[in-house]
């Protein structure tokens, strides 16, 4: 496991971006595993930058994201799809079809979980995932549960994760109880993980991931284990933790 200190918000997006930039324009062709959510916004947002600028070519890249959630359409404007399009596909000169997502729209899950499986499969597998953590320690979908859970798989979503996302909607009730997700087994077997954590509100989560066993029940904590994980985190993130990292 690395470190990577940063100052705060800003200074961990543009750290995270470094790290992703320099993979694409090291392996022009390379497989991102890409998150969504609030964390990743601020790295998008400097890629699009040096995009337009000319200093990163995402013209061969391709692209699984993580999860999506069950229920809603890819031109729904809370779906992952067009999360994703809104704030980075739509601005750089990625080719559409190379991006992947979960379709939320199908309902049977097991027919969905093997499609998804297997794009990541045909790829060739992840270079470089980007993962957020969640304040109960989720990394995806990946729910606090009694077992890590291998491939993609539809999961029931905490009361935490779903308060915790219902700042994107009209209201609690309209927060979708499901998601697909990427498994543990996909999230471990990329060849490097990067990880976004700033703010006071992720303090716990890291402290507990990082300092404590590795456990089901703190899924983020299975990171430990990987062998060549970045761990980005501001300086409020990072308060509990001291110098045991």
């Amino acid at each position: 496991m690395r470190l990577i200190r940063a100052k705060d918000y800003q200074d961990a997006s543009r750290k995270v971006a470094n790290i992703i930039s320099a993979q694409v324009i090291l392996k022009p062709d390379c497989v991102l595993g890409l998150a969504t959510g609030s964390s990743p916004l601020g790295a998008y947002s400097q890629l699009i930058k040096w995009c337009e600028r000319g200093d990163v070519d995402f013209s061969k890249t391709k692209t699984v994201n993580l999860d999506e959630y069950v229920g809603l359409s890819a031109d729904h404007d809370q779906s992952y799809s067009y999360f994703m399009h809104h704030n980075f596909f739509d601005h750089i000169n990625i080719d559409p079809s190379n991006t992947n997502l979960p379709n939320g729209l199908e309902m049977d899950d097991a027919k969905e979980c093997a499609r998804y499986d297997k794009v990541i499969r045909d790829l060739g597998g992840v270079d470089l995932q980007l993962l957020g953590i969640g304040a109960n320690g989720h990394i995806g979908f990946n729910e606090p549960t009694v077992e890590f859970v291998t491939g993609t798989h539809r999961v029931d979503l905490t009361a935490s994760t779903i308060a915790a996302n219902s700042r994107f909607f009209e209201n609690e009730s309209m927060v979708p109880r499901q998601a697909y997700t990427m498994g543990m087994l996909d999230i471990m077997q990329a060849r490097r993980v990067v990880m976004i954590a700033t703010g006071a509100n992720k303090a716990q989560a890291v402290y507990d991931a990082f300092c404590g066993p590795v456990t089901p029940q703190m899924p983020a904590s299975i990171m430990q284990l990987h062998p060549d994980f970045v761990l980005v985190a501001d300086e409020a993130a990072l308060s509990l933790v001291g110098d045991k990292l």
